[in-house]
């Protein structure tokens, strides 16, 4: 019935134009606006929608995954320019952030500026 429906996602933010800075600027996305809504476009095609919600309140799961190469070379690009790497208490994670071992892949996340948790992770 949807084999032919380009499926997308979609998470809210409470503001629109720090978020669309966010993913423009900082994170080198191609972002489209309409409607006040975001539109992420990603690499392969994928799309994520992004629209504004007074009451939001920020996923508590990760919500965007960007599968890496380098996951050390991206970690330490993303923070020159500005993005702070979540420390999580009982995981193992070194001094840039990233958490190896485990037995999946090593993996930094990061809050978008609605709080929204995203993910780099190095995948073989």
């Amino acid at each position: 019935m949807l084999t032919t429906s380009h499926g997308f996602s979609g998470f809210s933010s409470n503001d629109i134009p720090a978020t669309k800075a966010f993913y423009a600027d900082t994170l080198g996305l191609e972002v489209e606006e309409e409607n006040g809504m975001l539109t992420l476009v990603l690499a392969g095609g994928g799309r994520v929608l992004v629209y504004p919600k007074d009451d939001h309140e920020p996923a508590s799961y990760t919500c965007l995954n960007f599968p890496v190469d380098d996951i050390d070379g991206v970690v330490e690009a993303l923070a020159g320019r500005g993005v702070r790497f979540e420390r999580y208490e009982g995981m193992a994670q070194d001094d840039s952030g990233v958490a190896r071992g485990g037995g999946g892949p090593p993996i930094a996340w990061f809050r978008d500026p609605a709080g929204n948790i995203c993910s780099v992770l190095e995948l073989s």
